[in-house]
């Protein structure tokens, strides 16, 4: 406080001597013209005012350069099933599968009227025989019509109707043949033929081992002997259940089972048709 006090007595007394001078060499002008000298002398220091309000925002700042990689997060949730895309399109037809076993006996029908018919029943039942007869004829007549394959000895038909084996060699055996049985490459060829013309994949023919296992015959019991056309790794005997071959359209042998139903092709002497 002492300091601050001395320093505006200085400044005063400086002043004053200056004045003095200023009479001495113009005494005369002075006397004349009053003169008034302000001093602005600074006071105390005051008490801090109240702080203000808060500026605007300054410009943004120059873009840092980027931090580093972080940590990968958590593995979010699965999410919803989307659409169904279009349906593809419908596959090959499959093979036929096996007849299944047969279903439970249905009850017993209603008795019929008492009547004097035995004989007409016997004559109705003869007259359906005969029918299914005649039916079973045309049926082969128009499948002989349809075409036929031959070879110098032999005649075949392809029977495009579906037997298990046992069934399609008695419908051979009935009208004086067997299932084809090709016993030289010429034959073979020729049931091949057949059977692509057609546009058939497979078909039974005259082979089998069901009297041995593994040891493979003609249909009407001649051994095979001097020809066979079995396809690569056949006949394997799948699921202990295959008895039976087919022929497919290239020619080639496979076993299989004897119980499944397909179309077949029956074999003729020449001489005896």
């Amino acid at each position: 406080m002492r300091g601050e006090t001395l320093f505006p007595a200085l400044i005063l007394t400086s002043v004053m001597l200056s004045l003095l001078t200023i009479q001495t060499s113009h005494g005369q002008h002075l006397a004349e013209e009053a003169c008034t000298v302000q001093i602005l002398v600074p006071g105390l220091k005051g008490e801090p005012g109240q702080k203000g309000q808060k500026g605007a925002p300054g410009r943004p700042g120059r873009l840092g350069p980027p931090g580093e990689l972080g940590q990968p997060g958590l593995k979010g949730d699965k999410g919803i099933m989307g659409r169904f895309g279009k349906v593809g399109p419908s596959g090959m037809k499959g093979v036929k599968g096996e007849m299944g076993d047969p279903g439970p006996r249905g009850p017993n029908g209603e008795p019929g009227l008492p009547c004097e018919c035995t004989p007409m029943r016997n004559m109705i039942g003869e007259i359906d025989i005969l029918v299914a007869q005649l039916s079973s004829e045309l049926k082969f007549i128009k499948n002989a019509v349809a075409g036929i394959k031959e070879t110098d000895s032999k005649v075949y038909l392809l029977v495009k109707e579906e037997k298990r084996y046992h069934d399609a060699e008695a419908y051979c055996q009935t009208r004086g043949g067997h299932l084809a049985m090709p016993k030289d490459e010429g034959a073979n060829a020729a049931i091949a033929g057949y059977i692509s013309d057609a546009g058939l994949s497979r078909v039974y023919i005259g082979v089998h081992d069901r009297d041995q296992e593994g040891v493979f015959t003609y249909v009407d019991h001649s051994p095979m002997t001097t020809f066979t056309k079995w396809r690569k790794g056949e006949p394997n005997n799948a699921y202990d259940d295959e008895d039976c071959a087919e022929m497919v359209a290239s020619g080639e042998w496979t076993d299989v089972a004897c119980n499944p139903t397909m179309y077949f092709v029956c074999e003729f002497d020449k001489d005896s048709v």
